[in-house]
């Protein structure tokens, strides 16, 4: 089983790319492919027929598409920089730790 080191609901920073340096929040963890889908980043254009039930109207749609999860940092919720973790293990639970100002994440 693979492990990335961002969760759902993370606010990060893209590292490179074609939207390298936006901020969004995380909307799906796959770590079996290592893939994060991350809110506005990574959007595609889909042509779509029209299906009656779900796309009543067929035409152009903006497409969220997954990125590499090592392709993003995690930013600090508490100092807004972004941020590598550590780890800490207290009374058999794990919490993740800010490097920039120590607080828990």
């Amino acid at each position: 089983m693979n492990k990335t080191h961002v969760r759902k609901g993370d606010t990060v920073i893209v590292l490179n790319g074609k939207d390298k340096g936006k901020k969004g929040k995380i909307l799906g963890v796959y770590p079996d492919k290592g893939k994060v889908l991350v809110e506005g980043i990574n959007v595609f254009k889909r042509h779509t027929k029209p299906r009656p039930p779900k796309i009543p109207q067929g035409g152009i749609l903006d497409k969220v598409l997954p990125i590499f999860s090592d392709k993003v940092m995690l930013v600090c919720s508490k100092c807004g920089i972004p941020t590598r973790i550590k780890k800490r293990i207290e009374n058999k639970e794990k919490s993740r730790i800010c490097r920039k100002c120590g607080e828990i994440t």
